[in-house]
């Protein structure tokens, strides 16, 4: 009965079009990675971490969590250094972005506290909060009359949760404007930088120290994964707050520790960005000319990111402008729903600094052409 109950609900996303399936990466012009500025296959990078891997005596594994056996000078030094790039107190390493949401939003919040987070919130700030007893409502996306509403009613210590440019939309959020309603409820204001971490601010250090908010917006989450082309992610904060997740986030508490080779790519990623600021400024002017080709005709939405969209509702219909696309040398992912809202199935474009002017104009004409 077990299998069978299985059986049917995936039965059920098979008929819905929504039955997702792992496939193995194809060559292809890459409109699809979220490597915007190409670190991830950046050779000279790639030489440099080697380099350095060879050249001291390290374990192949960290051998056990921070807390036990995991830990090192390496890893002190390197959080020392993610908070410089920052601009805050202090960092604390996660396994990943997912991981270090999760481990924010299940121990921060208590019982009787309030979390209010944008509709469109990532799922891993959904599953953290899901962990904590305090109450849970969203506002409407980026509707800061709703969250105000909100505001009024919420009890306890209060949170707001957001994405800083959010990963299925690319659009920003209003930090200044949510930070001074955080300011005026006396809430703790939680971003998640995972698509801004590199893209945006000096050293790649995100949108918000690109707006100048880092000292009004202490807790951030910065994930590697992303635009820093390796793996992992910090909490910034205050001292107390990382002493705080080292004594009561259970993700980071019972997680083996990163090896060194990974603490290495990142130390050695952030150098790479801040010796090739260029790699950004590439990457912006291919975001400029992509809007600039696109007809009005598309249906999109408005983004200033790496990340645009085009709309096309219906998960086969999505599903066979992707084909058509990837048939003629172009990876674009068409995203299903349940990951968005039913109607508002799209293509989601990345873009890159290493994308060239006649890549992105011969992927803007297919796209006219669907």
């Amino acid at each position: 009965m077990f299998y069978q109950n299985i059986a049917t609900e995936l039965e059920k996303r098979k008929q819905e079009g929504s039955l997702r399936k792992l496939s193995v990466p194809i060559n292809g012009i890459d409109f699809y990675s979220n490597d915007y500025l190409g670190l991830a296959q950046n050779q000279e990078l790639i030489e440099k971490i080697n380099q350095i891997c060879n050249s001291q005596k390290h374990k192949l594994g960290s051998t056990g969590s921070r807390l036990l056996s995991g830990n090192s000078a390496y890893f002190e030094e390197l959080e020392c250094y993610l908070a410089q790039i920052f601009e805050s107190e202090s960092t604390l390493i996660f396994n990943s972005g997912y991981m270090a949401n999760v481990g924010v939003f299940s121990c921060l919040p208590k019982r009787g506290d309030t979390i209010l987070y944008d509709e469109l919130s990532h799922a891993c700030i959904k599953d953290g909060m899901r962990l904590s007893f305090a109450e849970k409502f969203s506002f409407k996306h980026n509707d800061l009359n709703d969250l105000e509403i909100k505001l009024k009613r919420a009890k306890g210590q209060i949170f707001i949760a957001t994405e800083s440019v959010f990963s299925m939309d690319g659009d920003f959020a209003p930090l200044a404007e949510m930070e001074k309603l955080s300011e005026k409820y006396n809430a703790q204001f939680i971003v998640d930088e995972a698509h801004s971490t590199g893209v945006f601010g000096q050293y790649g250090s995100g949108l918000v120290c690109h707006l100048g908010l880092s000292l009004k917006i202490p807790i951030r989450i910065h994930t590697f994964g992303k635009a820093i082309g390796t793996h992992g992610a910090c909490v910034t904060g205050p001292k107390i707050l990382t002493e705080y997740l080292i004594n009561f986030s259970r993700p980071f508490i019972y997680t083996t520790a990163m090896p060194f080779h990974n603490l290495v790519s990142i130390k050695m990623a952030f150098e790479q960005l801040t010796k090739e600021p260029d790699l950004q400024h590439k990457l912006y002017e291919n975001i400029a000319f992509f809007k600039n080709q696109l007809q009005p005709k598309l249906k999109t939405i408005a983004s200033s990111s790496a990340v645009q969209v085009v709309l096309i509702s219906g998960n086969e219909t999505i599903k066979n402008a992707g084909q058509k696309i990837q048939e003629q040398g172009f990876i674009v992912k068409p995203i299903l729903s349940p990951t968005v809202k039913k109607g508002s199935e799209r293509l989601r474009i990345c873009l890159h600094s290493y994308n060239t002017e006649l890549e992105i104009k011969e992927l803007c004409d297919i796209l006219h052409g669907l």
